[in-house]
């Protein structure tokens, strides 16, 4: 066994001496170093800068995002006003509309009423014309029917009376013929 060892421990030597030469150990470990030394001074000088930069970026971007948002709703906000303005005109309109009706129709009760008030007026100016025309046409006819009864009377008498007791006597015989009626 210890042959067994010796030989492993040989081959074991071996390998890693066949390795080394076709592999350049050395050289893999001075590019792993000076990749390591890369490696830190990109991070102390590339990275932390590059990473300041994307973070303002992202910063700028969500505050475009967060102004974005707040115009949205504003608008949003100005959209509602404007909507609830249009309705209120709307409704003041039809207010203005409806106040216009009811005055309308006021005022056609207020001249209906002034129509029908002339009318009785006009009727009553008539009533009182008609029996002033009549009394009047009476008064005529009574003239007319006191002269033709003087006409008459002196006629059949064959003599004159005065004429104003012939009229006074008539009067009073139409006036008692009336209240016989």
């Amino acid at each position: 066994m210890d042959t067994f060892i010796h030989v492993a421990d040989h081959a074991t030597v071996g390998f890693l001496a066949d390795l080394n030469n076709r592999l350049n150990l050395g050289d893999i470990i001075v590019t792993v170093v000076f990749f390591t030394i890369l490696m830190l001074l990109l991070k102390k000088f590339a990275w932390g800068p590059l990473m300041g930069v994307m973070d303002q970026r992202a910063e700028l971007i969500a505050n475009e995002i967060d102004a974005a948002e707040k115009s949205r709703l504003e608008s949003q906000k100005l959209l509602e006003e404007q909507r609830q303005l249009l309705k209120e005109a709307r409704d003041n309109a039809q207010e203005i509309v409806e106040n216009a009706r009811r005055q309308g129709e006021t005022q056609r009760e207020e001249l209906i009423t002034a129509a029908r008030a002339e009318v009785g007026r006009i009727k009553e100016a008539a009533a009182v014309e008609i029996a002033t025309e009549k009394d009047k046409a009476i008064a005529a006819v009574r003239e007319e029917f006191v002269s033709l009864s003087i006409l008459a009377a002196s006629k059949v008498l064959g003599k004159e009376i005065s004429e104003e007791d012939n009229r006074a006597l008539i009067e009073e015989t139409i006036v008692k013929a009336g209240e016989g009626r």
